[in-house]
């Protein structure tokens, strides 16, 4: 009987092992879906510059931890003028550097425009692997490849201000305006989605 049960209880372990270990190594997300779904003329431009960096399709962990060991890949501050980082779950705190300086002009301008007030971004850098697990609990997010998916695209919330969350048509125009003003520079792209309640940003490799 003890014979017995000892197998069971090793039977057990085991399938418990192979199966942690399918979750580890299986990636939640088919590459060859993600790269049928065609972009949209209005978001085409956000990739085309996204690719012009010489960053790789992020798939994962191992693949941002790459560029940012090379140099490639820059810490985003939480806080900084005119703007703060909120707590990120599904997107990761490191951009390029020309999307580093930008955002953080931005916020500079967006500060001196509206008298030391801030905007709060809300999303950043995304792994294929980060956006699938977004998509579980998100069913707007982008089933096929994003800018975000390159390390120069981050969001605005057009909601938060000041790190409070309600709408304030008066920051949203003020934002709105820094956002043309960067538009018209050549600087960046910028899309906003009714949806998720933000602007979506792709920094031009200017």
């Amino acid at each position: 009987m003890k014979k017995f049960l000892c197998v069971v209880y090793v039977c057990i372990v085991s399938s418990f092992y192979h199966s942690q270990t399918a979750k580890k190594t299986i990636p939640c997300y088919d590459l060859t879906e993600v790269l049928k779904v065609e972009a949209t003329p209005l978001y085409k431009p956000h990739l085309d510059a996204s690719k012009s960096f010489g960053v790789k399709l992020l798939r994962d962990s191992k693949t941002v931890q790459k560029y940012i060991s090379n140099g490639k890949f820059h810490k985003i501050k939480k806080t900084g003028k005119g703007y703060r980082v909120q707590k990120l779950d599904y997107s990761r705190a490191y951009m390029v550097s020309k999307a580093k300086a930008t955002l953080e002009k931005m916020g500079a301008r967006f500060s001196k425009e509206t008298k030391g007030h801030t905007f709060t971004v809300s999303s950043m850098t995304r792994t294929l692997e980060d956006q699938c697990r977004l998509r579980r609990v998100n069913a707007n997010a982008s089933v096929g490849i994003s800018s975000h998916n390159y390390g120069n695209s981050f969001d605005i919330s057009y909601i938060r201000f000041n790190d409070v969350l309600k709408y304030n048509p008066k920051m949203e125009i003020a934002l709105e305006k820094v956002l043309k003003y960067y538009v018209n520079a050549g600087r960046i792209y910028y899309i906003k989605e009714k949806q998720q309640s933000c602007y979506h940003i792709t920094v031009r490799n200017y």
